[in-house]
């Protein structure tokens, strides 16, 4: 029978352009902090979620290399890719890990150094998550790819180039919040609207930007949980992971994204609960219109409705469901193979009560979506304070 899984144990390394750093000092930094947080002495397993370090620094065998440089004793360490759902995907290993009673406690973390090269060299190595054949060789990039979805979804449903500024505006009112996130200052409407055209409609304060950073959990079995640590214990209670077509053009609906939503789905049956039971939901908004097509896929809006979500106060800090209280892979960063499990330490640090001015009142249940690609790739966690 499988075991329940709490996460005891958060960290993370200062997000934006790490110039002092390499890339095993980012990682290390954000493990120790999680492992000083779970107040443990051992690791019994690591999972290290990472989409392209060979790309960006030329450095491949990252297991085993973390694992070296953390000072750990020989443990079993896996590299875990999935584009940009790469930290996902090595949370949702690592609880397997202890779910099936493989190991008691595992550290899982994300890491990328992604200003190592120049600004082409990056979108090279991003661009390898799209399709080689039939999208990269065209010439696209994701700036362009998501500018379709942005012009179909707006030719459809009406969405507005305002709403997608207010997005921005919004992820980085609570980006302001939050001081270890790349941007943590707010911006204005009218500043997203007037700032440097990427790929039509989309402008450069629609986009994440390119991020070094780290962050890590420490997972174990619930009853252990509450024999070993001092702090509210998270509980893992639903996972969700699905895949699509990586070309927008093999896609019935290039507004719709169905691997989130068959994710979700999966998370929701496991956990038990629907969207109307989840207090707050960080999630993958790489462009703005990222954030308004997966709000509609979890069900936060109906479909057509995201654009007017930002706008009404619905997805704010206050209104009925935050969502991107960290500020977002928009304000906070996005260091790719880190993303998805830095949006589980700020689930955690708001369910512990700890997140400050950002605080959700009363946080009980949390949600968490990372996608690969355009969409390619998706996982959903969802998360109860015990």
């Amino acid at each position: 029978m499988a075991r329940d899984v709490a996460i005891i144990g958060i960290g993370m390394s200062s997000w934006g352009e790490l110039w002092e750093l390499s890339l095993r000092d980012v990682f290390v930094k954000a493990a120790l902090a999680a492992i000083e947080d779970a107040g443990v002495d051992r690791i019994d397993a690591m999972y290290i979620g990472n989409m392209s370090a060979g790309l960006f620094n030329g450095q491949e065998h990252l297991a085993a290399l973390m694992a070296d440089y953390l000072g750990t004793d020989a443990i079993p360490a896996t590299r875990v890719e999935s584009a940009c759902a790469s930290g996902g995907l090595a949370v949702k290993l690592g609880f397997m890990e202890v779910a099936l009673g493989m190991s008691d406690i595992v550290l899982v973390g994300g890491v990328e150094k992604m200003t190592d090269v120049g600004t082409n060299d990056a979108t090279y190595a991003l661009s390898t998550a799209a399709d080689q054949e039939y999208e990269v060789y065209q010439g696209i990039t994701f700036p362009g790819l998501y500018a379709i979805m942005a012009r179909a979804h707006m030719d459809t449903y009406g969405t507005t180039r305002e709403q997608l500024a207010q997005v921005a505006v919004k992820n980085h009112d609570h980006g302001s919040l939050n001081p270890i996130g790349q941007y943590p200052f707010k911006i204005t409407l009218e500043s997203v609207l007037n700032s440097v055209m990427v790929a039509d409609p989309l402008r450069i304060l629609d986009c994440s930007p390119i991020t070094d950073g780290a962050a890590a959990l420490v997972l174990c079995p619930l009853e252990l949980a509450k024999k070993i640590s001092k702090k509210p214990a998270v509980k893992i209670i639903g996972v969700g992971h699905a895949t699509d077509s990586i070309a927008l053009h093999s896609r019935n609906d290039i507004t719709s994204l169905p691997a989130t939503a068959k994710a979700a789905d999966m998370a929701f049956k496991m956990a038990d609960v629907n969207i109307k039971k989840i207090d707050l939901v960080e999630l993958h908004d790489c462009f703005t219109i990222a954030e308004i097509c997966v709000i509609e896929e979890l069900g936060i809006v109906e479909k057509g409705k995201g654009g007017t979500a930002a706008t009404s106060g619905l997805t704010r800090l206050g209104g009925k469901i935050p969502v991107n209280t960290s500020g977002g892979l928009k304000s906070k960063g996005h260091p790719v193979g880190a993303t998805g499990v830095a949006q589980v330490v700020e689930i955690v640090t708001q369910l512990r009560g700890d997140a400050g001015p950002r605080q959700v009142e009363k946080a009980r249940i949390g949600l968490t979506q990372n996608m690969g690609g355009s969409g390619g790739s998706t996982l959903v966690h969802i998360m109860e304070v015990i």
